[in-house]
């Protein structure tokens, strides 16, 4: 009897935590948008290298973890310090991201992306793995599922984006080098949009806060 009752309750305390766990990945890998940032991956990394492509990849992450990991801790503190609000983050990841996008949208094919360029920490870790919605939602699911659901739902977004990103290439392969070409340039355009969405969702906020 006391077995059963101990089986029923080690269930009842496994399903429980698998609950919390799904509530609270599905909102941080609905933020992340990883599917939406391949494109723009891609864009970013036409002819680099795949050793320079898996390095990008591994910064990436570890950067997205790290500042993460912060907000995790301390967001609240650290914005209220700096006297930040998550919307003057918005905007400012948001001007970031337009001006690598114009750029991109306005450089030759020779000249367009430099493989030794140092993009692995800014923009694919911070904003696009990790950006303003993420984070707000890191600093959400703490309050609301504490720090273990938290950290071990990121930890399996997190994977899951490695994985998705180290086999991008493959797309890539099957569309070609013109198709690919043509697609770094759609995607950076895709980016610019993206960019001008953050500002302006941060402006609107910081309006109707003052309202």
């Amino acid at each position: 009897m006391n077995s059963l009752v101990n089986m029923t309750w080690a269930y009842c305390i496994i399903y429980m935590n698998f609950q919390l766990i799904l509530l609270s990945f599905i909102p941080l890998f609905v933020a992340i948008d990883i599917i939406g940032t391949v494109p723009i991956f891609m864009g970013f990394t036409h002819g680099v290298p795949g050793k320079q492509i898996r390095k990008l990849i591994i910064e990436a992450l570890i950067t997205a973890f790290i500042v993460a990991i912060l907000f995790l801790i301390a967001g609240n503190l650290i914005l209220t310090f700096l006297g930040i609000t998550i919307d003057d983050f918005r905007i400012a990841g948001g001007i970031i991201l337009l001006i690598l996008s114009i750029t991109d949208i306005l450089s030759s094919s020779e000249n367009g992306r430099n493989p030794n360029t140092d993009i692995g920490i800014v923009p694919l870790g911070v904003p696009l793995i990790m950006g303003p919605a993420a984070l707000t939602t890191i600093m959400i699911l703490v309050n609301s599922y504490g720090y273990f659901h938290t950290i071990l739902s990121m930890a399996i977004n997190l994977m899951i984006v490695g994985v998705i990103l180290f086999n991008a290439r493959y797309l890539m392969k099957l569309i070609g080098t013109g198709g690919s070409k043509a697609f770094a340039k759609i995607s950076s355009l895709f980016l610019a949009a993206i960019a001008i969405m953050m500002i302006r969702v941060g402006i609107v906020h910081i309006i109707l806060t003052i309202k």
